[in-house]
């Protein structure tokens, strides 16, 4: 019995010293293919491990669906995703923090590309066209592009001929594009050279530049402790600008954020 009792206090001694701690998943929306997101998020989460002490691992997603499927049955206890994805989460993780993509301040913006030789020249000669889309989730491929629409009194839905991009891929719009399998493709302004290894240069252009929106929210789960979530918060903030982790996620840096700042994207999206 004394053994019994020996045993069974050297095990609560090794939970609490840490050894058996629970391991936390962390996830970025598939906004690229495997291989580029794995590049951008394991620098990321190397580091959040050694700052915090906490157990985290990186999860892939397939989709977009996939993503928030994931999120809101438990698996990811950190995500970084897009202001929609977002606001369609938040019951299960709550905003910590906001990654700054550039240094305007205001957020980022997707934009509409054609190629060189097409005749569409403004917003109004897409009707009736058929243009790729990387999802209806996308923030910058295609949200930012639906505001811009809607201001010119066009309904992209009704007026225009929409094709969703295979894997909510950006790669996808872009190649789509060059090849004239479409007339024109929303994507993020920052996604306009991910996929120049694969086309022709100078075979996809800018047409014009969309509206702009908030930015990615890095979220935890709503019942993650609040010690673990403060220490992931001071971590990303504990970034400084030009810091490699920083350049991997292909962002400036972070920001303090709350579930508030994105009730501008719930108005849009109603």
């Amino acid at each position: 019995m004394k053994s019994c009792f020996s045993v069974l206090f050297f095990l609560i001694c090794l939970y609490g010293n840490g050894v058996y701690a629970e391991t936390y998943k962390f996830s970025m929306l598939p906004r690229y293919f495997p291989e580029k997101l794995n590049t951008m998020v394991a620098p990321f989460v190397a580091y959040l491990k050694l700052e915090t002490g906490l157990s985290i691992e990186y999860v892939p997603t397939q989709s977009f669906a996939d993503f928030e499927a994931q999120i809101k049955n438990g698996t990811i206890d950190i995500g970084l995703e897009n202001p929609v994805v977002y606001t369609k989460i938040s019951k299960q993780h709550e905003a910590v923090a906001a990654a700054v993509e550039d240094q305007n301040g205001q957020g980022f913006r997707g934009i509409i590309i054609t190629r060189p030789d097409s005749d569409i020249a403004h917003i109004s000669d897409l009707k009736n066209k058929k243009i790729m889309i990387v999802s209806k989730d996308s923030t910058g491929g295609y949200l930012s592009q639906k505001l811009v629409f809607k201001e010119n009194a066009i309904d992209l839905d009704r007026d225009c001929q929409l094709i969703v991009a295979a894997d909510n891929r950006q790669e996808n719009v872009i190649i789509s594009v060059s090849i004239g399998d479409v007339d024109a493709g929303f994507i993020r302004e920052s996604a306009l050279h991910i996929a120049d290894e694969f086309i022709t240069p100078g075979s996809v252009k800018t047409m014009v530049e969309t509206a702009w929106l908030p930015y990615w929210a890095l979220s935890v789960k709503k019942t993650l402790p609040k010690d673990k979530k403060a220490s992931i918060e001071a971590a990303v903030l504990k970034l400084s600008k030009g810091d490699s982790i920083l350049k991997a996620l292909e962002i400036v840096g972070f920001i303090l954020s709350n579930d508030a700042e994105y009730d501008v994207m719930r108005k849009v999206i109603d």
